[in-house]
């Protein structure tokens, strides 16, 4: 599936939010919608993406970031941002 096929909750809550921080953080999450078949499962991975990018180590955000990683404590706020609207999204009450 495309970016385009998403609810206009779930394009706000996730991709919106990331690209208030960082380019390279929405992009994270727009490639991960082309391996999923439908908006619950790219919901689903966004979160378990979102997980494993708070407990990164600073080399991994190096890598995912392409060298210029964000402030951890930045970042770690707009991934808190991103599982309360998944938290949001997942109970239909965005």
């Amino acid at each position: 599936m495309d970016t385009d096929d998403l609810s206009t909750e779930t394009y706000s809550g996730i991709l919106g939010e990331a690209e208030k921080l960082s380019h390279d953080l929405t992009l994270q999450y727009g490639i991960l919608s082309y391996e999923c078949s439908n908006e619950q499962e790219y919901i689903d991975n966004a979160e378990k993406l979102t997980k494993r990018l708070i407990k990164a180590k600073s080399y991994d955000l190096d890598e995912i970031f392409f060298g210029n990683p964000p402030n951890k404590e930045d970042l770690n706020n707009t991934l808190s941002m991103i599982l309360k609207n998944i938290e949001k999204l997942k109970n239909n009450s965005y």
